[in-house]
């Protein structure tokens, strides 16, 4: 049973997850900008389901305060995704907003995009663009 699902976004330079072997290589991978739609995809489009492995299990497991629901005096931690877009999108390394300019998912078609993303109730991105103005805050939990 899969309990959460997250991401690990670790923006290192393809040359860089190239060197070294498995034990001095870079780990991780850029994955944040794409994690929903990839597992929107992987689920056939099951958006309960990774509302409740992507928000309300992770604060619900780790016991962060006021988020990963839609409540009253909770933060606004929102996405919103167009889940009926009339034309596939693939993910390419040219569309890659990281710094690191490449994904894992260069060639992955795609069904549905992220168009606005809210962080503690302001909007940080919205169609393509990035906001500077708000940054996120530090996770408080319940003891």
């Amino acid at each position: 049973m899969i309990d959460t699902i997250g991401t690990d976004h670790a923006p290192h330079l393809l040359e860089e997850k190239m060197t070294g072997d498995y034990f001095t290589s870079k780990s991780g991978f850029p994955s944040i900008q794409h994690s929903l739609d990839v597992m929107l995809e992987a689920t056939n489009h099951n958006l309960p389901l990774l509302v409740q492995l992507m928000c309300h299990n992770p604060a619900t497991l780790y016991r962060i305060n006021r988020r990963g629901f839609i409540r009253e005096g909770y933060h606004a931690d929102l996405a919103l995704v167009d889940m009926n877009m009339n034309v596939t999108k693939p993910i390419t390394n040219a569309t890659e907003l990281s710094k690191c300019g490449w994904t894992p998912y260069d060639g992955l078609t795609v069904h549905s995009q992220v168009t606005h993303t809210f962080v503690n109730g302001n909007l940080v991105f919205e169609n393509g663009q990035f906001t500077e103005e708000h940054k996120g805050e530090r996770l408080q939990f319940e003891i």
